[in-house]
């Protein structure tokens, strides 16, 4: 248990390094309120003026971004994050990575939403519709649906389900199979909510291995985790196709269950009346045996492997 515990800290050590390297080179002295200055060597603030404008020690500011094991109260990390201007997701990933919890860490730090999914959840995903909705944990593992649901995105329900994963299934399928219309917009917010999460799953071995495993697949996913960017849920537009339908616009809306820690409902909401009635088109069954141009050549593809 002790070395497990020591590894996890040098995994969250190793990460609040990173975080706090990335976060500094992206302000500017003139954002700090300092003179730009004529040279620099390194995009962003020094350290010495991260720790000057904290109001903590060079010494103690270097030794916390190189990931020592170094004590860090409440009060000082504030005055981190303050000086980085991180903002409120940041702010919490910040005081996660650090192992200190103050106010507005603590009602997040509990739950690996991994707890099998409550009949009485199944009941109200159900009750919403004819509106789209599913349950996510922090890994964005898809773990129960409604009928709605199921009909604009059947692909990701009959993937093996290892798989069945909202960011797997984004970031492994080729561009003609995938369901985002805006999909570019869509993926650098879905690896900072999972990067948001991650901090309060550091060194876990399903947390570490799912990452990794993304990470092999995907240089896009690569790229965009190295940036160390957060964020939480919130309400965002999501554009959508459909064999059937071009273009389904979406309103999505998270719902945090409290009666299983770590998973939220995501109720997808019609953002216009063309969306509306495509899901009410879809809910009678038409339009479900229909499927991307592509579909064939991937049919096709896999029997020649087959036989292969």
């Amino acid at each position: 248990m002790t070395t497990v515990t020591a590894v996890n800290g040098e995994h969250r050590r190793a990460e609040l390094a990173a975080f706090l390297r990335t976060r500094r080179e992206r302000i500017t002295p003139e954002q700090a309120g300092l003179a730009p200055g004529i040279r620099r060597r390194t995009p962003g603030l020094r350290r010495e003026e991260v720790a000057q404008l904290s109001g903590v020690g060079v010494t103690w500011y270097t030794w916390l971004e190189q990931g020592r094991q170094i004590n860090a109260s409440p009060q000082v990390l504030t005055a981190v994050a303050r000086t980085l201007l991180l903002d409120q997701a940041e702010r919490e990933h910040l005081f996660r990575l650090a192992d200190v919890l103050d106010a507005a860490t603590a009602a997040g730090a509990e739950g690996t939403g991994c707890e099998p999914v409550l009949p009485e959840v199944q009941e109200i995903l159900d009750t919403l519709s004819p509106l789209p909705a599913c349950l996510l944990n922090e890994r964005f593992d898809l773990l129960a649906w409604n009928a709605p649901y199921a009909a604009l995105w059947p692909r990701v329900l009959s993937a093996p389900s290892g798989e069945r994963n909202v960011l797997w299934q984004t970031f492994t399928l080729p561009d003609c199979c995938q369901t985002y219309v805006n999909r570019q917009e869509q993926v650098a917010r879905l690896v900072a909510q999972l990067r948001g999460a991650y901090g309060r799953h550091v060194g876990e071995p399903a947390w570490t291995g799912f990452v990794r495993r993304l990470q092999a697949v995907s240089p896009q996913f690569s790229e965009l985790w190295d940036e160390h960017e957060v964020a939480s849920q919130a309400t965002y537009l999501k554009i959508f196709r459909h064999p059937a339908h071009p273009r389904l616009t979406l309103t999505t809306t998270s719902l945090g269950v409290q009666a299983v820690p770590g998973t939220r409902i995501v109720v997808y909401r019609p953002a216009d009346e063309v969306t509306k009635e495509a899901i009410a088109t879809l809910l009678t069954g038409e339009g479900a045996d229909l499927h991307f141009p592509c579909w064939e050549s991937h049919q096709r593809r896999a029997a020649e492997l087959t036989v292969s």
